[in-house]
């Protein structure tokens, strides 16, 4: 029998599995396989734990044939990002000091998952510890995109996004620090969404910049992504930060009806260094909003120029305060040859991190430093008050803010790494959302001449996915835009799944 599995989204495959036209083992089989073809180009996974998988679905199987499990994505096959902890399972934040490391328990966001029955295929590559917008920082090597693999995923998600692009899972989960998800979902052309920070527990997340990172869902459809944040969001007495919410059936939200929603398009976001092509596709989909009955207007919002500066020096701080960890005394990475503590301390760090990370810490420690402390760390967190101040203001009068999520589509491999401050640029249009505690989201929106997705960028106030996803769903119902399999990898599809 012939089938592809592969192209189906996870709910779709959820049925699939629940009417027993599929098995749980036949639907691994298919991205383990698809993995293992694709995976010497492609570089998603950093592990992808074949024994483990199997096992899961076999237990699955009879949880679902005995009508324990019950729910939508029971069966389905999921990847984890390598910052997120799961008991046992290799976790190294894509970086040589966390080599070996395996921790003794599992993140909230992860468990929630396994409690509805997810296969955990393995952990997707990243950039070192989520720090960079290209995924080519990862301790284990470069993901390429699958559309054109001469061109970054993206980042520091990108391996989630690229496995997800390229049929190795059917969904993904992705952390969202400064636009982490959103970016490289609008370079792979799939769909990505931050949360409003709280929703989703940060228990079990590698930290880098803890009052801005936040977990999210990539998937091929926005009805994947609702149905995904609707099992990881859950209060966390084991997060501080975690909020209770009796709001989280954001499934309901996938109605097509945008019948006199305000959005607002940012003039800011439209102007000098934004793409051409990227400006075309986004505002022929604000058009497509508009001809189904959205009030589309543009509109100045302040600040924007303040926000790189701003975040940079936030996450900087925090990375360099939660970095401190690692210094190889009770785990991971620990170099061969030293001389007292101190100088096993120097080098495992000048050994274990890479460059960028090694940047950003000494960076964040300058700023936190005494004599400095006021000049930069203060006033940068007065300018994310101001920038929350004006997203509030803003959404008085609109429903949500519609814009590109990158100035440009994919850049080459090896271009953006030679120039930290154009790569610190490209995330321009997402980390006011991380500032101001707001939930973002990517969807594909059309490619450019060179044949590479464009994202558009929708931005909603807090706690209020809910006009984020009704958004997206209207467009896509509108488009009928399904999940593109990136023509490289669609011929690998093609093939009999037995």
């Amino acid at each position: 029998m012939k089938m592809d599995l592969l192209k189906l989204t996870a709910l779709e495959l959820g049925r699939k599995i629940k009417a027993g036209e599929v098995t749980v083992r036949e639907a691994v089989r298919a991205v383990i396989e698809q993995a293992k073809e694709v995976e010497p180009t492609i570089n998603s996974y950093v592990t992808l734990d074949e024994e483990v998988a199997y096992a899961q679905a076999d237990e699955i199987q009879k949880k679902i044939d005995a009508g324990e499990l019950t729910g939508p994505l029971a069966g389905v096959p999921v990847a984890i990002k390598d910052n997120m902890c799961i008991e046992g399972q290799l976790t190294t934040c894509s970086s040589k000091i966390l080599s070996g490391f395996k921790p003794t328990y599992t993140a909230q966001a992860v468990e929630n998952l396994k409690n509805a029955g997810a296969v955990i295929l393995g952990k997707t590559n990243m950039d070192e510890f989520a720090m960079g917008s290209t995924t080519e920082t990862s301790y284990y090597g470069p993901t390429k995109n699958p559309h054109n693999t001469a061109h970054v995923p993206g980042g520091s998600s990108g391996g989630s996004c690229a496995a997800v692009a390229a049929c190795e899972c059917y969904y993904a989960l992705g952390s969202d620090t400064g636009g982490s998800i959103r970016q490289p979902s609008s370079f792979c052309g799939v769909v990505g969404l931050k949360p409003t920070y709280g929703t989703v527990s940060r228990y079990g997340l590698v930290a880098y910049g803890s009052s801005l990172d936040q977990i999210g869902p990539v998937a091929k459809d926005v009805a994947d992504c609702a149905a995904i944040l609707e099992v990881i969001a859950s209060h966390d007495e084991k997060d501080s930060t975690s909020i209770e919410r009796d709001d989280c059936d954001f499934t309901e939200a996938l109605v097509e009806d945008v019948k006199g929603l305000r959005i607002g398009i940012p003039r800011d976001y439209m102007g000098e260094g934004l793409d051409p092509e990227v400006n075309q596709a986004v505002m022929q989909a604000a058009k497509v909003l508009e001809e189904k009955g959205a009030v589309v207007e543009a509109f100045d919002l302040g600040l924007v120029k303040y926000a790189i500066p701003a975040y940079y020096t936030i996450a900087a701080a925090e990375a360099s305060s939660n970095l401190e960890r690692f210094d190889g005394v009770k785990y991971g990475y620990r170099t061969k040859e030293y001389e007292g503590l101190h100088n096993m301390y120097k080098k495992t760090r000048s050994e274990g991190f890479g460059a960028e990370v090694k940047r950003r810490i000494m960076l964040g420690s300058f700023v936190l430093s005494s004599g400095y402390y006021d000049a930069y760390y203060l006033k940068a967190l007065r300018t994310k008050a101001l920038i929350k101040r004006e997203f509030d203001r803003v959404f008085e009068k609109y429903d949500l803010i519609l814009g590109p999520a990158a100035p440009t589509t994919a850049p080459e491999l090896g271009k953006s790494l030679d120039d930290p401050m154009k790569m610190y640029l490209g995330d321009i249009y997402t980390i006011s959302v991380n500032l101001a505690g707001l939930p973002g989201m990517s969807i594909p929106v059309g490619k450019d001449s060179k044949g590479l997705p464009v994202g558009m960028q929708l931005i909603g106030n807090v706690f209020d996915e809910k006009t984020l996803i009704r958004t997206a769903y209207t467009y896509e119902c509108a488009t009928k835009k399904v999940h593109e399999v990136p023509a490289q990898i669609g011929r690998t599809t093609e093939k009999e799944v037995q």
